[in-house]
């Protein structure tokens, strides 16, 4: 039986063969538990400068510049990946490919404890890219919108990144106290630096072998045609026309920009640590690590109470409000620490990362908006991520150029500036996308 499709602008409507059975809900979220645990373990060895950056550019003898076309790199893989990813999801079985990108991510991260030179880490960010982009990134997205009924989409998509988050939490806390024990003890920061890529490398390998023993769960919403159309899609050659179906939805082409500069926000959080290291402030790296980890446990709060606030009130109208109070949030970053009042900074660091969680868990969920068949929603995650993650490419450059080019505090105020005018621009894109929402008839 064909699956009913809604209408542009407005979210899917459950159908018969969409509303999950009670005898499936265990296994959906027992899968979920397990998307959940592989997202969270895979990316925080990547953006280890979150926490370590000045630790990092010690250990492996580079500066910020150098840093920063490390992770541009790493944004170009990515932005070259998301395409093919979204198609490689559409036609291989999303647990074999997770398995493998946990398990060579953290064969990866073995390498890089080594500290290698600066070529070589170029390498392994680029192999990075791949496994966390290439064969990770819209497998694990199509896998939890398939699996999510149609009135589950914000609770799915934010338990997934709130549980990620929860994740990461944890594995930041026990690696902060890995590295505070090593620095303690006058093994140095190198060694401490070490002991947490070793963390998560096994933690990475370990997660993807348990994966290799589970099979995936029945889906809560099949597409009916599914597997024939994939087959006439690998036939013919079908690519092009289905991007062409994607490029004529324009509801697509906002979420694209709802999440293009969402994820710049988010990306500001990468630099909270070594902002409170500046100025007046000054803080340790131990202290401004605690910080930023606490930062972290505001993700499971973020992700999953606005994934639960989205399926009861609108996803759009919470996003809406996430993206404009994290706005705020960073205005308070620029003009606060004039007070030099460390517990009131502290309180906006965590309120933002609340704000910025909220909005992760939330912005996958306008997917419905657009009235996407089934069999190329692995293609459209892909192509949205083309454009909305692309930031991963000149973002790292436009960092690390500021922050050298304008020392101490004066450069991440600028920088911090330049991304809340961008988020002032992804609300006022959430706002169109929620206004031709309600435009289109019922």
């Amino acid at each position: 039986m064909q699956k009913s499709i809604a209408k542009p602008g407005a979210p899917a409507s459950p159908t018969a063969s969409s509303i999950p059975t009670t005898s499936g809900n265990m296994q959906r979220y027992g899968q979920l538990m397990l998307l959940v645990l592989a997202a969270g373990a895979i990316y925080p060895i990547l953006y280890l400068r979150q926490v370590y950056q000045t630790t990092m550019l010690d250990v492996f003898h580079i500066d910020n510049a150098q840093l920063g076309y490390l992770y541009s790199v790493l944004g170009i893989i990515f932005f070259l990946s998301y395409l093919p990813s979204g198609w490689l999801a559409d036609r291989v079985a999303p647990r074999l490919l997770i398995c493998f990108s946990l398990i060579g991510t953290g064969a990866l991260g073995l390498w890089y404890a080594t500290a290698p030179a600066f070529p070589m880490l170029m390498v392994i960010f680029c192999c990075w890219g791949l496994t966390t982009g290439l064969t990770f990134w819209a497998s694990v997205l199509k896998r939890v919108r398939m699996i999510a009924g149609a009135n589950e989409q914000g609770r799915f998509f934010g338990l997934l990144d709130g549980g990620r988050g929860l994740v990461e939490a944890l594995l930041a806390t026990v690696a902060l106290a890995l590295f505070a024990a090593a620095t303690g003890s006058g093994r140095g920061e190198a060694a401490g630096l070490r002991h947490v890529i070793f963390l998560y490398s096994f933690t990475c390998i370990g997660i993807g072998a348990l994966m290799s023993f589970f099979k995936d769960a029945a889906p809560a919403q099949d597409d009916a045609q599914g597997a024939a159309d994939v087959e006439q899609s690998n036939a013919r050659g079908a690519l092009w026309r289905d991007l062409s179906t994607l490029a004529k939805i324009p509801q697509l082409w906002l979420v694209a920009a709802v999440v293009f500069c969402g994820y710049q926000i988010f990306w500001a959080t990468y630099s909270f640590s070594a902002y409170l290291q500046q100025g007046e402030m000054h803080m340790t790296v131990v202290a401004a690590g605690m910080v930023t980890t606490l930062k972290l446990w505001m993700r499971p709060l973020g992700g999953i109470g606005g994934g639960y606030l989205g399926d009861r009130l609108s996803n759009l109208r919470v996003l809406i409000w996430a993206m404009f109070l994290a706005v705020a949030g960073l205005i308070g970053l620029i003009v606060l620490p004039s007070l030099r009042n460390m517990a009131l900074l502290g309180a906006v660091v965590l309120f933002i990362g609340l704000m910025t969680y909220a909005i992760r868990g939330l912005y996958w969920t306008l997917l419905d908006y657009c009235a996407i068949p089934m069999r190329i929603t692995g293609l459209a995650i892909g192509l949205v991520s083309l454009i909305g993650y692309s930031s991963d490419i000149f973002l790292p450059l436009l960092n690390g150029y500021i922050t050298e080019h304008y020392a101490g505090m004066t450069g991440y105020q600028f920088y911090f500036a330049y991304v809340a005018a961008i988020g002032t621009l992804g609300g006022i894109a959430a706002l169109a996308l929620k206004r031709m929402s309600h435009s289109q008839p019922a």
